[in-house]
């Protein structure tokens, strides 16, 4: 359709291995091809006014689609223009239809063969046939395609042009949450401390009976569970908050670099974002790896303990606690590290929290509450370095960035 502003494929050679897959794929799209030009004037003008297909709503996500038609089999795309983000124009047996992703989704589009049509209407049941023809056809090569994904996706992650998505903001309301339920359940707990109840006569265990004679202490049981989520929860955001800190520091350049980073330790996202040789950030990385190891310790051992003390032997002194430790020389003991204050460890947090977000690191987090991607590209060619310089810079950015982020969302190009 080039009379029509056809954009031409790039010519980039294919791995010989690659070029077999796109034979493969070819085979499997039978007679369905590209359109090439429109044969008539009129032809050119029923494809702009086609309309939406019930059964072209079925195919695979736009990307897998684009990538197939556009990246492997260098099918000819029209260019963008209002509400449409990319269109191509195809043949089934010969006849016209364009796959087409709009502001609505991807679909199949069935041009109007009324040649006094001013706008478009609905498809007809022969269209309806075709496209449901279309979907199969392309969900099958896009299954014989999937080695081109895999080799395309391994080829996207070592360059910049990657977006990390963020969901720094609903990680940390997750540990808000959780906090906020520790203080309400621990002040309720205080409150109804002296208070009695008549038991649940269903309740056959015995100290499921007691705790609900007294309800305090019922409270105060979800009060630490509610403490222990929170801790969970602060661990979690901290792995994802380290890897958009590295990023906006430029201190990672692809998308390598990210996965190597995100299948590290706690300890190695700690120290690839943050500079434990600054003294106060040293005292916070030692006191919250303790946290973690000791919170970490009691839950991965089935919580027997927080100190890790998991049964009892009878000795002349008495019911002895013995803790098992993570050393697969060394599987038992009699001592143990400090047990775990779940106040005390979500005091040392919320420290950590606001020295986090304090000085040079200050605008990155008007970035990371924004739940905009972070982008590479962006830390390699200075973009948000100069960003990073204050926090209005870093707003004034953050605003342009989502008002593109919102252009290219609506397809207002």
């Amino acid at each position: 359709m080039t009379e029509m502003g056809a954009v031409p494929t790039h010519d980039e050679e294919l791995p010989s291995e690659m070029a077999k897959v796109r034979e493969t794929v070819l085979a499997a799209m039978e007679d369905f091809v590209p359109a090439g030009p429109p044969v008539s004037r009129e032809e050119a003008k029923q494809f702009f006014l086609s309309s939406w297909t019930e059964a072209g709503r079925d195919l695979p996500p736009y990307y897998l689609v684009y990538f197939l038609l556009v990246d492997l089999l260098r099918f000819p795309h029209l260019g963008q223009w209002e509400k449409v983000a990319w269109a191509v124009p195809v043949r089934l047996r010969g006849k016209l239809y364009g796959i087409e992703h709009r502001k609505m989704g991807i679909g199949v589009f069935a041009p109007n063969p009324d040649p006094s049509a001013t706008r478009s209407t609905k498809s007809s049941e022969e269209a309806e046939a075709d496209a449901r023809e279309i979907v199969r056809l392309l969900k099958r090569a896009v299954a014989a395609a999937e080695p081109y994904f895999e080799w395309r996706a391994r080829t996207a992650a070592k360059g910049p042009n990657i977006n990390v998505v963020n969901r720094s903001a609903v990680l940390f309301e997750r540990y808000q949450f959780f906090r906020e339920q520790f203080e309400a359940l621990g002040s309720e707990a205080l409150r109804r401390r002296d208070e009695m109840t008549k038991p649940e006569e269903g309740l056959n265990n015995h100290k499921l009976r007691f705790s609900h004679i007294f309800p305090g202490l019922r409270l105060r049981d979800e009060a630490e569970w509610s403490a222990q989520a929170a801790i969970e929860a602060f661990f979690s955001w901290t792995e994802h908050v380290f890897i958009h800190l590295t990023i906006l520091q430029g201190r990672v350049e692809n998308g390598e670099e990210v996965a190597k980073l995100a299948e590290a330790d706690w300890k190695t996202k700690f120290r690839a974002a943050l500079d434990i040789d600054e003294p106060t950030m040293k005292t916070h990385y030692d006191n919250l790896l303790a946290l973690r190891t000791q919170i970490r310790n009691f839950m991965a051992h089935g919580a027997f303990g927080k100190r890790g003390e998991a049964f009892n032997f009878h000795s002349g002194a008495g019911a002895v606690p013995v803790v098992l430790t993570r050393n697969p020389k060394h599987r038992y003991s009699l001592t143990g590290g400090p047990e775990f204050d779940e106040r005390s460890a979500l005091r040392e947090i919320e420290l950590f929290i606001t020295h986090l977000w304090s000085g040079t690191r200050e605008p990155a987090r008007e970035c990371l509450e924004s739940e905009l991607p972070t982008v590479l590209k962006y830390a390699t060619d200075g973009t948000y370095a100069k960003a990073m310089r204050s926090i209005g810079s870093m707003k004034k950015f953050m605003e342009d960035y989502a008002a593109r982020q919102e252009r290219a969302a609506n397809m207002d190009w």
